[in-house]
C-alpha cells in the first residue's frame, strides 16, 4: 500500500509551505493562506492604519503574497512572518499618512482639568487619556522602531519572526524594541510602565 499523496493530508497537519507549493500548480489553494490568516493581518493593518485603510491593505496583502508565492521560502513552514512583512512593506508605503494620523490624535484629545485627586488617577490609568500620549510617541519614533514595537505589541511575533518580516537579524529587532520603548516610556510616563 502507499502513502497517500502530500495533497490529500488534513487541513491541521498541512504546512503553509506545502499549501503554497502546492498552489503553483493549483492556484485556488492559495485559498487556504488566506483563511488561516486574513483576519490577523486585517486586525495589524487596522490597527496600524485605520478601519479605512485595512480591507484595501489586508486584501493588497494576499494579491502581493499570491503574485509572488514562487518566491516563497518553503523551508519556513508558516506563511505568518512573511505575509507580515508584505503587510508592514504595505503600511510604510502609507507611512506618511499614518505618522499625520498619530499626530492628530495626539492633539485631538487634551486632557481636560482634573478636581479632585481620585479623579486624576482614575483618569491617568484610563486607555482613552493615554491614546493622544501614546500617538504621539508612536508618530516619534524611526520607522524601523516603530515596525518592531508594533508586530510585538498588536501582531504579536516573535523577535525571530519580526526579524524574518522585516529582514532584519534578530538582534536588531531587541535592539530597536528597546529603544521604542525606553522613547515611549519618556513620553507616556509612569502609567505606561507596562511598555
Amino acid at each position: 500500500m502507499t502513502a497517500p499523496p502530500q495533497d490529500s493530508a488534513p487541513p491541521s497537519e498541512v504546512t503553509d509551505a506545502q499549501v503554497i507549493e502546492a498552489s503553483w500548480r493549483h492556484p485556488d489553494r492559495f485559498g487556504a493562506v488566506f483563511d488561516r490568516y486574513f483576519a490577523s493581518i486585517h486586525r495589524y493593518v487596522h490597527l496600524r492604519l485605520g478601519e479605512s485603510a485595512a480591507d484595501d491593505l489586508a486584501a493588497e496583502t494576499f494579491l502581493r503574497a499570491f503574485r509572488s508565492r514562487d518566491r516563497f521560502d518553503l523551508t519556513c513552514s508558516s506563511a505568518r512572518p512573511w505575509l507580515y512583512g508584505i503587510a508592514s512593506n504595505l503600511v510604510a508605503e502609507h507611512r506618511r499618512g499614518e505618522a499625520r494620523r498619530y499626530r492628530a490624535l495626539a492633539r485631538s484629545a487634551d486632557a481636560a482639568e482634573i478636581a479632585s485627586h481620585d479623579e486624576r488617577v482614575v483618569q491617568r490609568v484610563s486607555a482613552a487619556v493615554m491614546q493622544p500620549r501614546l500617538a504621539a510617541g508612536l508618530a516619534r519614533l524611526s520607522a524601523g522602531d516603530r515596525d518592531v514595537l508594533l508586530l510585538v505589541a498588536c501582531a504579536q511575533l516573535s523577535y525571530g519572526e519580526v526579524a524574518e518580516a522585516l529582514g532584519i537579524p534578530q538582534g536588531t529587532v531587541g535592539s530597536r524594541l528597546n529603544r521604542a520603548r525606553k522613547k515611549l516610556r519618556k513620553i507616556i510616563g509612569p502609567a505606561g510602565e507596562a511598555l
